[in-house]
């Protein structure tokens, strides 16, 4: 332990992992380390013994759910855009394999459709009615023809100025569609979009359009057989091809600083190992972070696909927050046998949300019952943190807390961002992306 190490990285979940394969990667001298004495942290998948202990204290699930080894129940969820540019980028491919998720979903005027994202789509959609149809497919033929470097494409509009709302004005959509396009399609939590310039909600539009038609299922998300916590060892083992060093069941590791008040090193059992950076999550540092929020979810074991899903064994539904009168989405994921997560006729369904009340229970209820008769159901909530520190002045860089999307897109600009402050660069994402390809049956 007493060499010295460009960067120390705390706790195994997805962020901290992607983020010690990059740096790894990029050429740095990278210590991993982790109290636990399992890769994962938050992001780990549990066999069906070891979530019966996590929520109900005994290791005696009932026999009727089938072999405890059969489940890889997650801890959170799934990917599209960005984690598949950096799962290409940086080859992790070679670890792992995917398979696309069935179904992508919204839940509209108390029904569930799935997500119209191209003009043609757009037509049959019954989403919509015939004149809506028609004003949403104009609306989808201007964002697959928008090419930032294209003036003509733009019809005028400079979207770096025009807000996302007078974009969508010009073509006089209802607030039921621009309810499913901002919230299923560009995937945004909230409304705040609407009064911010239109080109990311543009090119998240496209984002989901392109990765729909890479994929070649009925959705733009992709998700490892055998369940996420699979993710995490994929770039543990990326990090160590590259000279990473991983070091599990480390108690107690204290964060040294100089006299500057700049982080020195990593002091566990007794050694110090020295280091210019420390990356780690919120529970390593608890002074330096604040609550910002809390996440409300249930995890649920059920013997069939979400009712009006079309039979599918893998989908995502998204419930928009006015959809329900709350203040932010709900977000349901469903993943079966198919994808190795659990014993054949089982199904894993997971309903959460932005808690904004202390009683999960009733809080998460519109969305269980969408799910139909559930065999088991596990209620959890934990509290989200952000940083607080300034990371020029300690040298610490410090994840925020998973939140309840299921789609990881949060998760990764978090870590592009973190990437960019740790190393003073932009990441490379351009990345030629036919190299992703979901596993086929």
């Amino acid at each position: 332990m007493d060499e010295e190490y460009d960067v120390i990285v705390l706790g195994t979940g997805l962020k901290e992992c992607i983020l010690s394969g990059l740096l790894s990667v990029d050429g740095l001298k990278v210590l991993h380390m982790d109290r636990n004495d399992y890769y994962g942290g938050e992001s780990t998948s549990l066999n069906l013994t070891q979530l019966w202990k996590h929520f109900k204290g005994e290791d005696k699930p009932p026999e009727q759910l089938g072999a405890s080894r059969d489940y890889n129940v997650d801890m959170f969820m799934m990917a599209n855009g960005s984690l598949v540019r950096i799962l290409i980028h940086t080859d992790v491919t070679k670890y792992l394999n995917f398979k696309a998720v069935d179904g992508s979903f919204v839940y509209n005027k108390s029904k569930i459709y799935k997500v119209p994202a191209t003009d043609v789509e757009a037509l049959k959609s019954p989403l919509m009615g015939l004149f809506e149809k028609r004003r949403a497919r104009k609306f989808f033929i201007y964002v697959q023809d928008y090419d930032e470097n294209d003036p003509k494409s733009h019809e005028g509009l400079d979207l770096t100025k025009v807000k996302a709302k007078e974009l969508i004005s010009k073509y006089g959509l209802e607030d039921d569609t621009i309810d499913f396009i901002g919230h299923a399609l560009a995937l945004y939590s909230s409304d705040n979009y609407l009064d911010q310039p239109a080109l990311d909600f543009v090119k998240r539009m496209k984002l989901y359009a392109e990765s729909l038609a890479r994929f070649q299922g009925g959705s733009p998300y992709i998700y490892p057989l055998y369940g996420l916590g699979e993710l995490p060892q994929a770039f543990a083992r990326l990090s160590a091809v590259y000279g990473g060093t991983y070091m599990l069941n480390k108690p107690e590791c204290k964060i040294e600083y100089g006299d500057d008040g700049k982080v020195i090193g990593v002091t566990s059992e007794g050694e110090t190992a020295k280091c210019k950076k420390v990356v780690c999550d919120p529970s390593y540092l608890p002074d330096k972070v604040k609550k910002v929020g809390k996440v409300a979810r249930a995890v649920c074991i059920m013997s069939h696909p979400i009712p009006d899903t079309n039979d599918s064994h893998s989908a995502q539904v998204i419930v928009p927050q006015k959809q329900l009168g709350r203040k932010s989405d709900m977000y349901l994921f469903c993943c079966s046998y198919a994808h190795n997560v659990a014993p054949k006729g089982k199904f894993i369904a997971f309903v959460s949300t932005e808690a904004e009340t202390d009683d999960p229970k009733v809080e998460l209820e519109p969305g269980i019952k969408l799910l139909g008769p559930v065999d088991e159901i596990f209620y959890d909530n934990y509290d989200r943190y952000e940083p607080t520190n300034d990371h020029t002045a300690d040298n610490c860089f410090i994840s925020a807390s998973y939140d309840p999307t299921t789609h990881f897109e949060t998760t990764v600009n978090d870590v592009i961002q973190m990437y960019t402050k740790i190393t003073g660069k932009a990441l490379d994402l351009s990345v030629d992306l036919s190299a992703a390809s979901a596993t086929e049956e």
